[in-house]
């Protein structure tokens, strides 16, 4: 199997190529602004990676690059949610027309299989623990917009033109090599503070955090395992369980060479303008096909921030904790 990953470079599409070097050649396609050659390693030095820096706007660029393999897996988005606040064209840009241009070159190129990395973000605000088919609700966060706009491009390219798609419905992703979120953000607030944590919103939001490793294999076992008459499978991929805000904050003060730093709530029921305050997904899609993943959300995190922990603060710093 000859494999496109577009941010195969990046957190979850570094994981994922980790894994897609067994199965046969893989060509990242990746314009390095979030992900890090070192992340692709010794794949790129035994040959069985080939990288291309470039990025997915280029339609002419990508449209070249992609021809000849046969699935495609689009991992390049937006990586932080809250950044489209502050910069409202660029989850138009970096999610909902890269991901036309991904179509666009697999068609002009003739690939005939796309994996696309979507989001729980497109359930919106809700409630109710959300399966598949429960899209009642819009997003409320420019972020989930652009992953509902790019289901809605793929659904509709899969009936234009032939093409056969799986969408992947990701709760927060947490692990080794994370490039944003709320640890991580955490970590490095500590790591500057030292004596104090800030954390937006009053720490009750809570959400399904979902191991990088198992967001990786459930990717290839929904690939694999997919009804062969259903030309557009969607699955959530997540945990059933969530974690709340202030769970990760005492997990990164622990982990910290701080553990008596206090920490500091700004208030309100959610983190920013666009954040779903509390979320749960169903998973049941998959389990029935027969995938589980290893970790709850609570061990998902608690394993991400030792990882992160071990990137962010200087071994010095840790052993004078010790």
């Amino acid at each position: 199997m000859k494999s496109f990953v577009i941010g195969g470079a990046g957190f979850i599409g570094s994981h994922l190529v980790d894994r897609l070097v067994a199965r046969g050649p893989v060509t990242v396609y990746d314009n390095l602004s979030v992900g890090r050659r070192a992340f692709l390693g010794e794949h790129l030095d035994t040959g069985r990676a080939h990288l291309v820096e470039a990025d997915a706007l280029d339609l002419d660029r990508l449209t070249q690059a992609i021809a000849g393999h046969d699935v495609v897996f689009h991992l390049a988005a937006n990586p932080e949610a809250r950044w489209g606040l502050s910069n409202p064209r660029l989850d138009l840009e970096q999610g909902t027309i890269a991901t036309w241009n991904v179509l666009e070159a697999m068609r002009r190129a003739g690939v005939p299989r796309l994996v696309f990395s979507s989001s729980g973000t497109v359930y919106g605000d809700t409630a109710r623990v959300a399966a598949e088919g429960d899209l009642g609700e819009l997003p409320i966060s420019l972020y989930g917009a652009s992953k509902l706009a790019g289901e809605a491009l793929i659904s509709a390219f899969v009936e234009c033109f032939g093409l056969k798609a799986h969408v992947f419905r990701f709760g927060n992703v947490v692990g080794p090599r994370g490039t944003h979120g709320a640890a991580l953000d955490f970590l490095k607030k500590l790591r500057d503070a030292k004596t104090t944590l800030e954390v937006l919103g009053d720490g009750r939001q809570a959400k399904p955090y979902l191991h990088v490793h198992d967001c990786a294999d459930g990717i290839l076992f929904g690939l694999d395992h997919a009804p062969p008459g259903d030309r557009l499978p969607t699955f959530n991929l997540a945990p059933p369980d969530v974690t709340s805000v202030a769970r990760i904050a005492a997990l990164c003060i622990a982990a910290s060479p701080y553990p008596d730093a206090v920490i500091r709530y700004t208030g309100g029921d959610r983190g920013w303008p666009g954040d779903v305050p509390r979320s749960r997904m169903a998973p049941g899609k998959l389990a029935a096909l027969g995938f589980q993943v290893r970790y709850t959300s609570d061990e998902a995190v608690r394993l991400a921030i030792e990882a992160l922990a071990a990137e962010v603060f200087p071994p010095a710093a840790v052993a004078a904790r010790a």
